[in-house]
């Protein structure tokens, strides 16, 4: 028997991950009085490897974790560590509404880098998807109408970091366990949030300050899981297009908490970028002929 769809329950799932995700930057922002993003990603994967050793030790032991692939592990986490650090930095620069929106390309960016890493083919769907993308991101922008500052740079590029990161975790994914991805993503980004931190001393969180760092680390593990088991309940066609309610509540709590103004050039923008990614979700959910 086929196995079942469960949209409902994956969309339950999906708003746990909206929740997480909003928290998480929160709290990303509300702890950068106290730590610079090296520090946060030195704690946050501190802490998240711990969490993952414990997993592994309950199952099935550490052999699971061995890699033949850590050059590979290395570049990945190379480019996840900098699109986080780039996107913790954004959101205390920009408005979440404006962070999120260009974050939002980074599907836009793997379907342009998917060529040339994964020998994917550049179809018109996805092409259309790429420029109405990009016509999106120069709205939400307004390149000639406000200042760019270092904010809206960073989100930018925090998006094609992202959509490194998706490429590479789908190489190694062929191969090795996600028990697997996260040891080494966890280890090898306490290290460079570690190496990183160093010349500056490391300063250590308050008690209030170390609070946001916990619920950065667990938000981000329980944003990932829910969006795992969302993943299961229902085909990634179904489930991806539930995460775009994450602009409209991300804006609303930029709205509530930090007086963030709302932009109609963010809307209409994340309009273009979300419908091109629509389309190519359309696109990919249709059978392909024989």
């Amino acid at each position: 028997m086929a196995d079942q769809s469960h949209p409902l329950r994956a969309g339950i799932w999906m708003l746990g991950a909206v929740a997480s995700f909003s928290a998480m930057a929160v709290a990303g922002r509300e702890i950068s009085v106290e730590l610079n993003t090296f520090e946060l990603m030195m704690y946050r994967s501190a802490i998240g490897f711990i969490i993952v050793n414990i997993l592994v030790w309950k199952l099935g032991g550490f052999s699971q974790v061995k890699s033949d692939r850590l050059g590979m592990h290395l570049k990945r986490n190379i480019f996840h560590f900098t699109g986080q650090n780039l996107w913790f930095y954004g959101i205390v620069v920009i408005p979440f509404s404006q962070l999120v929106a260009l974050e939002f390309t980074s599907p836009i960016w793997v379907i342009i880098l998917a060529p040339f890493f994964l020998g994917e083919k550049m179809t018109k769907p996805r092409a259309i998807a790429a420029i109405s993308g990009f016509i999106g991101v120069l709205i939400v922008a307004q390149p000639g109408v406000i200042t760019l500052g270092a904010g809206h740079a960073a989100g930018a590029a925090a998006a094609v970091f992202f959509a490194l990161n998706v490429i590479y975790t789908r190489q190694i994914s062929r191969f090795e366990s996600v028990l697997s991805v996260l040891f080494w993503m966890t280890l090898m980004q306490f290290t460079f949030g570690l190496v990183l931190s160093l010349p500056g001393g490391i300063p250590i969180p308050s008690p209030e300050g170390f609070k946001w760092v916990l619920i950065v680390a667990f938000a981000g593990l329980s944003a990932h899981y829910c969006l795992t088991t969302a993943l299961s309940l229902a085909p990634a066609s179904t489930v991806a297009p539930m995460e775009f309610i994450r602009l409209p509540v991300i804006t609303l709590i930029g709205m509530i908490l930090y007086d963030e103004p709302f932009v109609w050039a963010v809307a209409i923008g994340a309009l273009f970028i979300l419908g091109g990614n629509f389309i190519n979700i359309r696109a990919e959910r249709k059978p392909k002929p024989a």
